[in-house]
């Protein structure tokens, strides 16, 4: 039963955020008149489908995924000259640039303000919101060597640190058991240098340091939450950019990757813990989503994006036969991809 409610959730979690990606697409085609044919969510054949104006609304078999249609998106020879000989207004491919510009990133953008808004609803519901005052020492601590209480944390190894989540993320990025630290002591700046904190090896024999104090609460105000929540989703854009880099310069191997299944499970756990650890971790996938759809790689909103700004530096747009393919080439590996990660979480749930 555990098993089908997880899967359930997982389905709702995905269709909700891909219907708020291609929402963004939408609204933004409609608002800058170009003439969407479909706006689906999911993939495969189609199980429902209604028409309004012309546009056709449609649910498809499969919750991977979701797409909007417009015209002149992607023109075969034959159709781009159609379209241009009659020199259609609603045609995707007639638009300004910085029109098209924004109908491509309107989709990452929408996950990322989807993020937002419910962070502001999770910082809304704590008792108290966070700061970088030192309250007090653990048991044993190391830092309480360079570090005092009351010392209000400005920087770590040079970063600005705005809200306690900052020095948390910033401890993730260092390993070595030592952190420079700027911070504010009587009214004073001061600088903190090898300030030591224990390491400890957490999964996949990787070395964290551990946080030995804790910061002051502050009271809630409206700006507060706003802020804090603000500064939340900018830590969970950090960290989606950061494990990218990770993974390319091999800090993480491929195999620690996740896809659908590997995200469903932990939205199952997640779900056991309470609504305010679900919400967190639908955050982070939203906003996963938004950042990973923004990279310039082919089939992405983010390769699109790379083609428009060449086509603004040559002032000649490149023939969307071609653009198309390489799409085309990039959504095959990219589905080879998912095939990978989805075949590796599915031999993690049996270890």
């Amino acid at each position: 039963m555990q098993t089908v409610i997880t899967i359930l959730l997982a389905v709702l979690v995905f269709g909700a955020l891909i219907f708020i990606h291609e929402l963004g697409h939408f609204i933004a085609a409609k608002a800058t008149g170009v003439r969407v044919t479909e706006f689906a969510l999911g993939m495969g054949p189609v199980l429902f489908r209604f028409g309004k104006g012309e546009t056709q609304y449609a649910l498809r078999l499969f919750p991977i995924g979701g797409f909007v249609s417009m015209a002149g998106e992607d023109p075969s020879a034959e159709e781009e000259e159609e379209l241009r000989g009659r020199d259609d207004p609603g045609a995707f491919f007639n638009k300004k640039i910085w029109q098209r510009i924004i109908i491509v990133v309107a989709g990452a953008v929408m996950n990322i303000l989807l993020g937002f808004c419910i962070m502001v609803g999770i910082t809304a519901s704590q008792n108290a919101l966070s700061s970088s005052v030192v309250a007090q020492f653990d048991s044993g601590a190391t830092s309480s060597q360079k570090l005092q209480v009351q010392d209000e944390i400005l920087a770590i190894n040079g970063s600005k640190v705005h809200i306690g989540n900052d020095i948390v993320f910033l401890m993730m990025r260092d390993d070595d058991g030592l952190m420079d630290l700027t911070v504010r002591r009587n009214g004073e700046t001061v600088e903190l240098t090898d300030v030591p904190f224990q390491v400890e090896e957490a999964e996949e024999g990787i070395k964290v340091m551990k946080l030995d104090f804790k910061v002051y609460g502050m009271p809630k105000t409206f700006w507060g939450v706003l802020k804090e929540s603000y500064y939340m989703t900018t830590s969970v854009v950090r960290t989606v950019w950061t494990s990218l880099i990770d993974l390319v310069t091999g800090k993480y191997g491929i195999n620690q990757l996740s896809g659908p299944v590997g995200t469903a499970t932990a939205i199952g756990q997640a779900s056991s813990m309470g609504a305010r650890t679900l919400l967190m971790m639908v955050v982070l996938i939203t906003v996963n989503l938004g950042v990973f759809n923004l990279l310039p790689l082919p089939a992405l909103d983010g390769g699109r994006l790379l083609f428009l700004l060449i086509e603004a530096v040559r002032r000649k747009p490149i023939k969307p036969q071609y653009e198309g393919y390489v799409h085309m080439v990039g959504f095959l590996l990219l589905m080879a991809l998912m095939i990978f990660v989805t075949f590796n979480d599915i031999l993690k749930l049996f270890h």
